[in-house]
């Protein structure tokens, strides 16, 4: 087993023990799946599954690769199939619940083993447009599982060398195994996507709440808005969740209201202009004044000789 260790973190590593494990357990290959790691990379594992009977991949042998992280048990493989086959993309990294792409699926417990297994019980099943998932007819499905017999891999040759010729007697145990381990991962992914927050699987009736929510997309766009969709949680779904999985009511945020004070109105205030002076204004207003003068001094010439007169008569 040294000779798996020249890239591999140490012995002593975890993920090393676990991994030579595995490998000798595997190291007998069986007629429906095989794999071992690089003689130089204990992380790079190269592994041939044989399609499932009774569909579409019948009698196809398929090859790929499996790279492991470091954290491995911890966290998933990442799997890569090279085999042409019209389910699944060649050279890319497929997402299944056993792969890299869903870490929150993945349990450590699983082996090497559990995930070609369910890479066969995937096969037949649905991609519904996930990463390295194929649309292809049946037809064509069925042109690339006998092609896959002449498929021959740079490490490892003929592939369908790699793998004992199946038994007449049907579907071997493994076969079956691989049916249960996928509709079992299937089940335990949707569970997982409805406990997620924010998520829930509600029935369409009367509407209960609308929101609209606008933010900006990572990569620098906006997010187009979102329709308002009026839903309710189902009875049987409400009597199933914990207390702390029951939706959360709706909260109201108050729209913050912003006074803007104005300016009282300025009042203008015009002077009234003075009257103009002109001649004819400025003779009548002389006039008045020399007529009052004469008066008063002939007032004052009575006053002063009636004076007169009564001193005079003392």
């Amino acid at each position: 087993m040294e000779q798996y260790n020249q890239r591999s973190p140490g012995n002593s590593h975890p993920a090393v023990k676990r991994l030579m494990k595995e490998a000798q357990e595997l190291r007998e290959a069986t007629e429906d799946y095989f794999a071992q790691p690089l003689d130089d990379n204990l992380f790079e594992w190269h592994f041939t599954v044989r399609g499932p009977p009774d569909s579409d991949f019948d009698g196809g042998v398929y090859h790929g690769r499996i790279i492991l992280p470091s954290e491995y048990p911890m966290k998933p493989p990442n799997i890569i199939i090279t085999t042409p086959n019209g389910r699944f993309e060649t050279n890319k990294k497929i997402c299944l619940s056993i792969s890299g792409h869903h870490p929150e699926s993945w349990q450590p417990s699983w082996s090497l083993r559990t995930a070609m297994l369910a890479l066969i019980g995937f096969m037949p099943t649905e991609g519904q447009g996930a990463i390295g998932s194929l649309e292809c007819s049946a037809e064509e499905r069925k042109k690339l599982a006998r092609r896959s017999a002449t498929y021959s891999c740079p490490q490892c040759g003929n592939t369908r060398q790699l793998l004992k010729e199946p038994s007449s007697a049907g579907p071997s145990a493994a076969n079956r195994e691989a049916k249960e381990l996928a509709a079992q991962m299937i089940f335990t992914s949707e569970t997982i996507k409805s406990q997620e927050p924010g998520i829930d699987m509600v029935t369409p009736t009367q509407p209960v709440a609308t929101q609209t929510t606008t933010s900006n997309v990572i990569a620098g766009g906006a997010t187009p808005e979102l329709p308002p969709r009026s839903v309710e949680v189902s009875s049987e779904l409400r009597q199933r969740m914990q207390p702390d999985q029951r939706p959360s009511p709706t909260i109201a945020t108050a729209v913050p209201m912003v006074l803007t004070s104005q300016p009282p109105p300025q009042t203008t205030v015009t002077a009234e202009p003075r009257p103009a002076f002109t001649i004819h204004g400025v003779l009548g207003l002389i006039d008045v004044r020399m007529v009052l003068n004469v008066f008063m001094i002939i007032f004052a010439a009575g006053f002063l000789t009636l004076c007169i007169r009564r001193v005079c008569f003392l």
